[in-house]
């Protein structure tokens, strides 16, 4: 895939769909348009299980419940007002970046912890990088890492599940997983090494296609139900070998915290939440394109308006859409008077350009000032002036990137409830 089509979905899920027929085509023997025939009779999840390419089996990490402290899977300190949805999950609280400056800090920081920051030796720990797309497999330690070239790029980390509580709401139907309203995001400065850098020592071929990325993590058990697997996610090599794709391993101007990947993580700026693995030790890098369960069924959008492509189960989520968020208690309470508005927005694919807020219910519409710094991948801060009478009062905000992507006012039902880029309304209340 072309840099040029690096964020053009379709095309990218084209080309892997292309790729795997012919693949497997050639595998059975057939012609593809027979191939196409028999796939067509084939479409449950017992023709993709089986077609798909198991991982190699790998050691297990030890996952010591020694981190853990009164049950809670997050090892920081919960800092005041927090929301938390589970033993693992923390939000940031959007009414406390109301005054504060462009990056969030780490003690505020989104979490999502599927089990507890596994322990980190530095004398055993080693990033393995190998795989079909490389001429020589290499494994670096840690130290290694943090004396090689290093850059800072300031992204966005946020989780494909953010704002799953608003398709509840307007479908008024519940939902499995966290129920994230908008605060599964944060803006943050990343310091560590180009991916590409450390491909280019394990000998990158130009063959390359994909690359996987696995952590530590225990997620769940594997496709025969019979051990765990480790979280992994996969990205084009064009991705993969960007200028601001980074091994990461220092998180606004500190060591990365254990809850934020420690000792080193990958970003992929733009892209949805999962493929910023933590705690990696794995990076493979394949001639052919790799899929996973990870990829297959968690990391698509299923529902009658994504009908599935074989081998995904539904439309593949890359990047992250176009967001808006109040800097308001949800729902806030407010005296009446002269009030400066503050939100943030935010795209995968860009920088944003404009944004428009609506303070009664989206009848009519102002545009906001859009205040520096504004950098693609991350957000811009914007306010506008409010001089609102006592009552109640749905704040609305929407938001356009340099590409076009605007924030619709309704989004189309997935039963995972992902990627919600909506606009939503923000209930006030205004006391006299």
């Amino acid at each position: 895939m072309s840099n040029e089509n690096l964020f053009d979905q379709e095309d990218y899920i084209k080309a892997r769909v292309d790729e795997y027929i012919w693949q497997k085509s050639i595998e059975a023997g057939i012609s593809r348009q027979r191939f196409l025939r028999i796939l067509a009779t084939m479409l449950g999840g017992t023709a993709i299980g089986g077609l798909a390419r198991p991982l190699p089996a790998r050691s297990q990490t030890n996952t010591s419940n020694a981190f853990k402290t009164k049950g809670s899977k997050i090892l920081k300190p919960l800092p005041p007002g927090y929301i938390s949805h589970s033993k693992g999950t923390l939000e940031m609280n959007w009414e406390t970046m109301y005054g504060r400056g462009y990056l969030v800090p780490n003690n505020w920081f989104y979490v999502h912890n599927r089990n507890t920051p596994p322990p980190f030796n530095p004398a055993t720990w080693r990033l393995r990088i190998e795989g079909t797309g490389v001429s020589v497999p290499c494994e670096f330690t840690y130290d290694e890492i943090i004396a090689m070239p290093s850059i800072s790029v300031t992204s966005a980390i946020e989780c494909a599940a953010n704002g799953r509580r608003f398709f509840e709401e307007a479908y008024n139907t519940p939902l499995s997983g966290t129920r994230w309203r908008l605060g599964a995001i944060g803006v943050a400065e990343w310091t560590g090494v180009p991916l590409s850098i450390l491909l280019e020592r394990a000998g990158l071929k130009s063959t390359a296609r994909d690359v996987l990325v696995e952590g530590a993590d225990l997620a769940s058990l594997d496709a025969k139900g019979t051990k765990p697997s480790k979280f992994n996610s996969v990205v084009p090599i064009a991705k993969a070998t960007a200028d601001n794709s980074l091994v990461v391993y220092a998180m606004n101007g500190e060591p990365l915290p254990p809850d934020h990947g420690w000792p080193c993580r990958v970003i992929f700026p733009g892209w949805a939440g999962n493929a910023n693995v933590k705690w990696i030790e794995r990076i493979e890098v394949s001639e052919t394109p790799i899929y996973t369960q990870w990829v297959l069924e968690q990391m698509v959008l299923i529902g009658p308006d994504y009908p599935a492509i074989s081998p995904y189960k539904g439309k593949l989520i890359t990047y992250q859409n176009v967001k808006s968020a109040f800097e308001l208690a949800w729902p806030a309470t407010l005296s009446a008077g002269n009030y400066l508005l503050r939100g943030r927005s935010w795209s995968g694919k860009g920088k944003i350009v404009r944004v428009e807020v609506s303070l009664d219910g989206g009848r009519t519409w102002q545009l906001a000032r859009l205040r520096e710094p504004n950098l693609p991948f991350a957000w811009v801060r914007w306010d506008i002036d409010w001089n609102p009478t006592p009552g109640k009062y749905s704040l609305q905000a929407r938001a356009t990137d340099n590409l076009g992507n605007t924030q619709p006012s309704t989004v189309p039902w997935n039963d995972v409830g992902l990627l919600y880029g909506g606009v939503v309304s923000h209930p006030v209340t205004v006391q006299g």
